[in-house]
């Protein structure tokens, strides 16, 4: 039927959008597209041999999160932020979490059923989670380090049951690593020098230690600000 082949069609561009879109992504979180990098759909579309417009459609995508800019005359680059953004998208963070610990000490419930069967598994997928982002941490190997703790936080905002609030925190956290890697990435051993208290973190969400769990974000988000201003002044 014409009607289900058009659906098809849709469904396969628009998963291959969002294929791609994870891609380049990728490349930059890795830091193989650089900062001011600049590229066209045609590079992309070649580079990945596909047509023009899904990868058209990934890169307006990733110019929507802020990782791109699109210019009309040379089609894209990756997206140059400063300390001063980073700064920025701390504080932003900061206010995020703290609403949702404000939420936890004012009766919110999603820890309340620490007996729930999915509760249960739930807080332990993050933990899984967090106890790989830490050890990737502890070793210095950040590819890992981001892939896990954007997964980490991503789970952890979920619990809380608001879709808006886990979608923005996720992309707060995306641009944050953009931001960073290209520091980091210079960085010959990390080991050691990235924040890695994920398990601490959700065991105090999950004793509803709202001051401890404030008291160890504060610390990461001071930790974060000393670490890339120290390297962007290098």
């Amino acid at each position: 039927m014409p009607g289900g082949s058009s659906g098809s069609g849709a469904v396969t561009r628009s998963t291959l959008r969002q294929q791609i879109a994870d891609a380049l992504r990728d490349e930059v979180l890795a830091g193989r597209l650089q900062p001011g990098q600049e590229f066209t759909v045609k590079e992309i579309a070649e580079q990945y041999g596909v047509s023009a417009t899904p990868v058209r459609e990934a890169l307006v995508d990733l110019s929507a999160q802020g990782l791109l800019e699109a210019d009309q005359h040379r089609g894209f680059r990756v997206h140059e932020y400063s300390v001063t953004d980073h700064r920025g998208m701390i504080e932003a963070r900061a206010l995020v979490t703290d609403g949702m610990f404000l939420a936890l000490a004012g009766g919110h419930p999603v820890f309340d059923r620490t007996e729930d069967p999915r509760t249960v598994a739930a807080l332990a997928g993050v933990r899984r989670r967090g106890e790989e982002a830490q050890r990737a941490a502890d070793a210095g190997d950040l590819t890992v380090l981001i892939g896990y703790d954007l997964r980490y936080w991503r789970e952890l905002s979920t619990m809380f049951g608001n879709p808006y609030l886990g979608d923005f925190l996720h992309r707060l956290r995306v641009q944050s690593w953009v931001c960073t890697v290209q520091h980091l990435r210079r960085v010959t051993d990390l080991r050691g020098r990235l924040w890695s208290e994920h398990t601490e973190l959700v065991d105090a969400l999950a004793r509803r230690d709202t001051p401890g769990a404030r008291s160890i974000v504060t610390a990461y988000n001071t930790h974060s600000l000393d670490l890339i201003e120290r390297l962007a002044a290098r």
